[in-house]
């Protein structure tokens, strides 16, 4: 919430330096060199904010080569083509970070070394992908239930909506146009049953569940 905060502060800042520049001076190339100085100072300094909190969030449960490089890998994928260095101190376990953007912008910090990283992200995980039943039914026939399920944070309106999504996705996918063009039905009975599990899981549903909750009827799917 802060953040979306801060980005409409800069936002109508900058809304407002439109208005006042250029009845500040006459002189319009210098009102555009001073807008563009100051939206550059803006987005230098959130990049500085972004990095400060990815060295205070990033794991490094060890100094071993692989842990760096996918600290690396993480730099390179949240900061671009910037030159990235990590230097490991073994003795105050703490790798020094250096980030050289192709703008001539710089940052550098430090990560600490957390032993215990990888164990509370696995247990974090493992909250996450927490399932709970979701029985679903087709309008026309609802006495024909399918015992899906969903994780726990998504309500049944939300995973309903992930399971329309899946399904036209897989009809879209390489395999649904190749069972298509194979005159298998476009139907859900038969979506449900060639799905691949990670496409359902990818989306925070799951084929089977034994326990049932009140059903939820799904909304036809159109034929294309």
């Amino acid at each position: 919430m802060k953040n979306e905060t801060k980005k409409t502060t800069e936002a109508q800042l900058l809304d407002l330096l439109k208005k006042v520049l250029p009845k500040a001076t006459h002189d319009a190339q210098l009102a555009g060199e001073i807008y563009q100085a100051i939206e550059l100072e803006l987005k230098a300094k959130a990049r500085g904010s972004a990095f400060e909190k990815f060295c205070a969030k990033v794991e490094l449960p060890d100094l071993e080569p692989q842990s760096i490089e996918e600290v690396k890998t993480q730099l390179a994928a949240s900061f671009g083509q910037g030159d990235v260095t990590l230097k490991p101190n073994r003795k105050d376990k703490t790798l020094a970070v250096e980030v050289s953007l192709t703008d001539g912008t710089q940052f550098s910090g430090e990560i600490k070394v957390n032993p215990n990283a990888g164990v509370e992200a696995s247990e974090e995980q493992e909250i996450t992908l927490k399932f709970v039943p979701f029985p679903v039914c087709l309008p026309d026939d609802k006495e024909l239930v399918w015992l899906l399920g969903k994780r726990e944070n998504l309500s049944p309106e939300e995973a309903g909506i992930a399971l329309t999504k899946a399904e036209t996705e897989f009809w879209a996918s390489k395999i649904g146009q190749k069972l298509l063009r194979d005159r298998v039905e476009r139907s859900f009975p038969e979506f449900i049953a060639r799905v691949p599990a990670g496409m359902l899981n990818e989306l925070g549903l799951k084929r089977h569940y034994k326990t049932p909750e009140p059903i939820k009827p799904l909304r036809a799917l159109r034929k294309g």
